[in-house]
């Protein structure tokens, strides 16, 4: 977020952070190790029901698909699925963005405005009712409808090439498969999540209209290569973060599936 949102800076002076690794080591010294998860309440908070919500909805566009429970589904039919479910998600997903964003530019500011995450959601609510709240919802819906069809999507692919049979999937294809559909979902997702921080940090008025303002003004000063700052960030916790979240989705289902065979 902070790579996404630095100001452009004056003629002749340096950016902000000159890449990943230059943000970390100043956030780091600047602001310690919980500057490196600053705002993190809000997403933490939505985590778990935004990923059932995820993986109810993907399954849900599987069963609107088949005509028999036992259907083989098509790539095309399991990208229309995931895309299903990151219209679910973006429900959660919005609020906490938008927070989660605004408490990483207040710290990189070194304003306060918010002293934490339930403050920040209450004035939001007392500036512009729920409206304030959900400012970005359009950006964050273009970032994970087609970003979570290729996540899954991808993820189905990776486990029909590396096990045709499903049953005997080890962990180590399971991370695999899962940190390489988080790589693919975050290629898609990296152009819209840049405008959706950017319009949900932006003060109240800055862009009328919406998104097309923010790739306007992106592209006229800082050229195309600006819908893919952050790049590198992103790409780091990709793979380790979304390895993680299928095991723990296989694990679960397993486990799920041993002591309610039948459910």
């Amino acid at each position: 977020v902070r790579l996404q949102t630095q100001p452009k800076p004056q003629p002749g002076q340096p950016p902000l952070y000159s890449g990943t690794f230059d943000c970390f080591r100043k956030t780091l010294v600047g602001e310690g190790v919980r500057g490196l998860y600053r705002g993190m309440a809000a997403p933490i908070i939505g985590v778990t029901p935004m990923f059932a919500v995820c993986f109810f909805g993907f399954g849900l566009g599987k069963r609107l698909q088949q005509r028999k429970p036992d259907d083989v589904l098509t790539y095309p039919q399991l990208f229309a699925a995931g895309m299903l479910s990151g219209v679910f998600t973006t429900v959660i997903m919005a609020p906490g963005e938008r927070i989660k964003c605004l408490l990483q530019i207040q710290a990189a500011t070194g304003e306060t405005k918010y002293s934490g995450s339930l403050d920040c959601a209450k004035q939001l609510y007392r500036e512009a009712g729920i409206r304030g709240v959900y400012k970005g919802t359009v950006l964050t819906l273009m970032r994970d409808v087609p970003a979570s069809g290729m996540y899954f999507m991808t993820y189905e692919w990776l486990k029909n090439i590396l096990t045709p049979d499903v049953s005997d999937l080890s962990v180590p294809r399971i991370l695999f498969a899962g940190g390489l559909a988080g790589i693919f979902n975050w290629a898609v997702a990296i152009p819209p999540d840049v405008l959706k921080s950017r319009f949900q940090t932006a003060p109240p008025g800055r862009y009328p209209n919406g998104f097309r303002d923010v790739l306007r003004e992106l592209i006229r000063e800082e050229g195309v290569a600006s819908l893919y700052k952050g790049f590198t960030a992103v790409m780091i916790r990709a793979f380790p973060a979304n390895a993680a979240c299928f095991l723990g989705f296989e694990v679960a289902m397993k486990f799920l599936n041993w002591i309610a065979p039948g459910l």
